[in-house]
């Protein structure tokens, strides 16, 4: 499965926050975005402001491909109520993004990496799809091997970091999914307008 391997920290300081929750990024203070003209940027047309958006949301859950937002999005527009609402819960429900949320790893990134490696348990079984679909009533832990490991450690013991409303943790390794991830409750790091993503996938799929 393909991996973002790019700068990190230069596409944080584009968008002038922390969206990949890293702890250190020596790029995001600077007052320019990147590039030589990043303080002389041009007005965005209609399709380029488009495109930010699905920037930001493929950046927001790990560096996602154009393809598996397609694939997302053609899994959703098929289903009766709000396809931007509908779209966003999708991708909320992914499984390296449901073990980031749960505390399980302290960026997107190490938390695809923990699913791809076989770390993570789904009701008790491995599952190492990233792309796996957490539905309510399902628990996800960490296998008992792997609980010792340093990253690991250091991230469930963060509790810094706020725990959605729609999971709860049994312990540190262990959570579980208690209803679908609505819209209203999904907090990104940065505003997204969600529609006009929805807008984009449609007119360039």
């Amino acid at each position: 499965m393909a991996r973002y391997r790019g700068p990190k920290n230069r596409i944080a300081r584009k968008f002038g926050t922390n969206i990949f929750g890293k702890q250190r990024n020596p790029l995001l203070h600077k007052p320019n975005p990147p590039g030589m003209h990043g303080a002389k940027r041009k007005k965005k047309s209609d399709f380029g402001i488009q495109l930010e958006e699905k920037q930001k949301l493929r950046a927001v859950y790990g560096m996602l491909t154009q393809k598996q937002l397609i694939r997302a999005y053609n899994h959703v527009i098929c289903k009766t109520g709000n396809t931007a609402h509908m779209f966003l819960e999708h991708l909320e429900a992914r499984l390296d993004n449901i073990v980031y949320r749960l505390r399980f790893a302290a960026t997107i990134f190490a938390a695809q990496q923990l699913v791809s490696h076989g770390h993570i348990l789904v009701n008790g079984k491995k599952v190492d799809r990233r792309s796996f679909q957490v539905k309510p009533g399902m628990k996800i832990s960490i296998k008992q091997a792997s609980q010792s490991m340093k990253a690991v450690q250091a991230s469930v013991q963060n509790t810094s970091v706020e725990l959605p409303e729609y999971l709860t943790l049994s312990d540190q390794c262990t959570g579980q999914m208690q209803a679908p991830p609505a819209y209203d409750l999904i907090v990104l790091p940065l505003p997204i307008n969600v529609p006009l993503v929805c807008e984009f996938i449609a007119h360039t799929a």
